[in-house]
């Protein structure tokens, strides 16, 4: 089964189970093991009827959010979330899911509008949110951004990629020596070729350092393209934040034409990839 299948089969479990029961039970559980099943068409029709047979119950428009993110209509997800926040306004996952597809769309000061709404909504998960990090990036608020990384770092201390997005913003926000002594640092990242991006970024290793560390030890097909994801992206980013244009969009392209996954993170691959195509609209 595809990957946004399960994680928007998984997104309308988690946002249904925070609701009340009511008589569009049955539509929305047909619509969860439509989608499950990969029959979108079938799951969009019955989550509709589920929207039309109660308008006031949330869980029909969490439905047809979750079918609409599976079949990449990120702005009708984006108006089904809208109607969950109108019925439920207390509800922090409607505004997380509203954050994620608002980014999707290249949407990114709306993006961090929720992200922040859901941190008002919920401080505790302040530190676990990267994603808010991200979108604060690509909405030019550089300085946001490095803090969001810096307390992000104080739950997982050893993912490079949380690292490597300090560095793009503080490269941003203050130049790329600034950026580079205030590095993170990060001994454990099993990922590969995570630990040679992060001495790529660190000014300790070359691109060709990272791209022949994803091809290292015959991988399978797999494993192959997720590293040369991550290393395609990473080598991209740090040459786009070193100015060298032609070269990162090279890069970035593969990593979101050629080795992206359904996953959030090829989502921004995707997105950002969007952006080289609009070189007017950076």
């Amino acid at each position: 089964m595809p990957v946004r299948i399960v994680l928007a089969a998984a997104m309308l479990v988690a946002i249904s189970s925070s609701l009340a029961a009511g008589p569009v039970d049955e539509l929305v559980t047909a619509a969860k093991q439509a989608l499950e099943n990969g029959d979108k068409d079938k799951a969009l029709a019955l989550a509709t009827k589920a929207v039309e047979a109660d308008p006031k119950d949330s869980q029909g428009y969490v439905a047809r959010a979750s079918v609409h993110h599976a079949r990449k209509e990120y702005d009708k997800a984006v108006l089904d979330y809208g109607k969950v926040i109108e019925l439920v306004p207390s509800l922090t996952i409607a505004y997380q899911r509203r954050g994620e597809e608002f980014f999707r769309l290249g949407k990114f000061k709306e993006s961090v509008a929720d992200f922040d709404k859901v941190l008002e909504l919920q401080p505790g998960q302040a530190p676990y949110h990267w994603q808010r990090g991200i979108s604060l990036y690509y909405a030019g608020e550089f300085e946001r951004g490095a803090k969001q990384f810096e307390l992000h770092k104080t739950v997982n201390p050893d993912d490079v990629e949380n690292a490597v997005w300090h560095y793009l913003c503080v490269a941003r926000a203050s130049g790329i020596e600034k950026a580079k002594q205030g590095l993170i640092p990060i001994q454990g990242d099993a990922r590969v070729p995570m630990m040679q991006v992060h001495a790529l970024f660190a000014g300790k290793a070359t691109p060709d350092d990272v791209m022949k560390a994803a091809e290292a030890g015959s991988p399978g097909a797999p494993e192959r393209k997720q590293r040369l994801f991550y290393a395609h992206l990473y080598v991209g980013l740090f040459n786009e934040a070193a100015g060298q244009a032609a070269t990162a969009k090279e890069h970035i392209l593969l990593a979101a034409e050629k080795y992206a996954e359904d996953d959030y993170m090829g989502d921004m691959a995707r997105v950002h990839a969007a952006l080289l195509h609009k070189p007017a609209q950076k």
